[in-house]
């Protein structure tokens, strides 16, 4: 398969479409070209070409060779995976025609008729719109008004919408009857970024695809290649740190590498400090660095690493990202051992082993979801580069903290210290500014769910009392960890800034995390046994008497009494309170 791009000055071959790879170079022609970026230089062209997506790939394939092609589909996934040069691609596959194959075809080279036509958004059968910028039913019933028109040159007439999740309730519903019953010469291709969006009505009308992010190492391959065919020198690490800046994405990646070009100026290799200070990202082994010292406990060395890699222009938050990155692939590596591998330069791989070999998996989730918490919080804070100091400090003192799993043993056994901390505090001793204080600030231990609320009312917190009290639901409690499941309504930060709570008043770090669960909320419990004392002297006599005795009256609570002095009173004493209601 050859691989030629648009010249401009060969007739014939700006018909063509090509393969972005092959052997045949490039014509001189194009090097007089205007400059085209690369992400347009090198959109995908055959379907073939489309890496990352060979699920889908293999499922048209099979559609188109059973003649069973869906009359709607629906391309959904993150920008720039590749959905609109997708619907661009099926518009040509359903009116191919070549010289050697009358019918829809997914093998679009040599190129058919349409081809050029429609992958440069001029052909009058395949009509392109954004529903961003025409969203009302007005718009939707002019577009539908088309469909029942045969097409002008084409096989079938294509209606290619994007951002389909903007259109309006009203459009949606326009919509509807025609994706039910559609005219055979007519078909509808939609890309969204937002699913969840879309009506289900339309969804079940609809093959839908899911566009996948490339895996890193695949776009660094990737990216490396189109950077050999424009002739650039990158480092394997500079790669990947654009295929990791890209987060997946095909064009983002394509448009960072553009940039990175650009500091080649004088045809040198272009290192991976480089394209750090370009796209504001902390040196990688510098940042496994610090977070080595952090989960060791070393504060002073861990708050120096991240503070010269903030002065020399790294991100705050760019760096807490890296620092989530090196979490997820610590956990990673201790779970899947020698089959993992981190794409990059192999002491990257190297560092993070040694890193998995140091803690335990429950310290790597223990560390993951610190940073987690705190990525949020440096998102919000006034000021990024202190919130990313104190979320290392936080790792600091989860390092002095006993492991969860001997913690869990300390439980067990009624207490004491685990053989770690002990060692740790033995040789820093209690002024040691490495080691955490277990369960900080002389606030005691806490058993149970009620003592966090104990503790929030002492603290004077109403408002996180009243809402952990009506909106938790407590499955598991153990000190540091509380799984639960929240109530309708509850707030969306409400176990987050619980969290925060419990860490800053205990002085120790806490997972609480949702879990499914049929339990009460302490409010619930105490609404259902109120209820049921009330209910359990209702019956009485005495009672009934009183209630009749005094219009408008009703059982408000049920309490016992205490003694006025040892002995004047008995425990079983029931008083009634009640309250007089005023008369309609």
């Amino acid at each position: 398969m050859t691989d030629e791009l648009d010249t401009g000055a060969e007739a014939e071959r700006d018909d063509a479409t090509f393969s972005m790879f092959g052997e045949d170079e490039m014509g001189s022609a194009e090097a007089n070209a205007p400059y085209q970026v690369l992400a347009r230089k090198y959109r995908p062209r055959l379907f073939s070409d489309l890496i990352g997506q060979e699920a889908m790939v293999r499922t048209l394939t099979n559609a188109f060779e059973l003649d069973r092609i869906a009359h709607a589909f629906m391309l959904t996934g993150v920008r720039g995976v590749g959905k609109t040069t997708t619907a661009r691609l099926l518009a040509r596959a359903f009116n191919y025609e070549g010289s050697d194959h009358d019918g829809p075809s997914l093998k679009l080279d040599p190129p058919g008729e349409h081809c050029k036509a429609i992958m440069e958004s001029r052909h009058p059968d395949v009509l392109e719109l954004d529903a961003a910028s025409r969203t009302g039913v007005a718009d939707m019933r002019e577009l539908l008004d088309g469909v029942r028109y045969s097409p002008v040159s084409a096989r079938y007439k294509v209606y290619i919408i994007d951002e389909v999740h903007m259109l309006s309730t009203a459009s949606f519903n326009a919509l509807l009857k025609t994706l039910e019953e559609p005219p055979p010469h007519v078909k509808f291709i939609f890309a969204t970024t937002e699913i969840r969006k879309v009506p289900v009505t339309v969804l079940s009308r609809c093959q839908r695809f899911d566009l996948k992010r490339l895996e890193t190492g695949d776009l660094a391959a990737h990216l490396a290649k189109i950077a050999e065919r424009e002739g650039a020198k990158i480092t394997e690490e500079g790669i990947t740190l654009i295929a990791r800046a890209a987060e997946g994405s095909v064009r983002d990646g394509l448009s960072i590498l553009d940039q990175a070009i650009v500091q080649g100026l004088d045809g040198g290799e272009i290192s991976g400090e480089a394209v750090r200070d370009m796209l504001g990202l902390g040196d990688r082994l510098r940042l496994l660095d610090a977070f080595e010292h952090a989960v060791a406990g070393k504060a002073k060395e861990t708050i120096e690493e991240i503070t010269e890699q903030v002065q020399i222009g790294a991100d705050p938050l760019v760096l807490m990202k890296d620092l989530l990155e090196i979490a997820a692939d610590v956990a990673t590596i201790q779970a899947m051992d020698d089959d993992y591998t981190l794409p990059g330069p192999a002491d990257w791989t190297s560092r993070t082993r040694q890193i998995a070999d140091s803690v335990s998996p429950a310290q790597a989730q223990r560390n993951w979801q610190i940073l987690l918490s705190g990525y949020r919080d440096t998102q919000s804070a006034p000021e990024a580069d202190v919130a990313l100091r104190m979320v290392m400090l936080r790792l600091v003192s989860a390092a002095g903290l006993p492991s969860p799993e001997d913690a869990a043993r300390m439980i067990a056994e009624g207490g004491g210290s685990s053989p770690s901390a002990s060692a740790e505090r033995g040789k820093g001793g209690k002024d040691d500014p490495n080691v955490a204080p277990v369960g900080g600030g002389g606030t005691g231990s806490l058993s149970k769910f009620e003592d966090v609320l104990d503790l929030l009312e002492k603290e004077r917190r109403p408002t996180l009392w009243g809402e952990a009290k009506a909106y938790i639901r407590p499955a598991v409690f153990s000190e540091g960890t509380i799984s639960c499941d929240l109530k309708d309504g509850a707030p969306v930060d409400l176990l987050r800034r619980l969290t925060d709570f419990l860490e800053i008043s205990t002085g120790r770090v806490w997972d609480v995390q949702k879990a499914r669960t049929s339990e009460e909320t302490v409010k619930e419990r105490e609404d259902r046994l109120k209820a049921e004392r009330i209910d359990a002297v209702r019956s009485d006599q005495d009672v009934q008497a009183a209630l009749k005795a005094i219009p408008g009256a009703e059982i408000v609570e049920v309490s016992r009494a205490q003694p006025l002095e040892a002995g004047q009173a008995e425990d079983n004493v029931v008083p009634l309170r009640v309250a007089n209601q005023k008369k309609g």
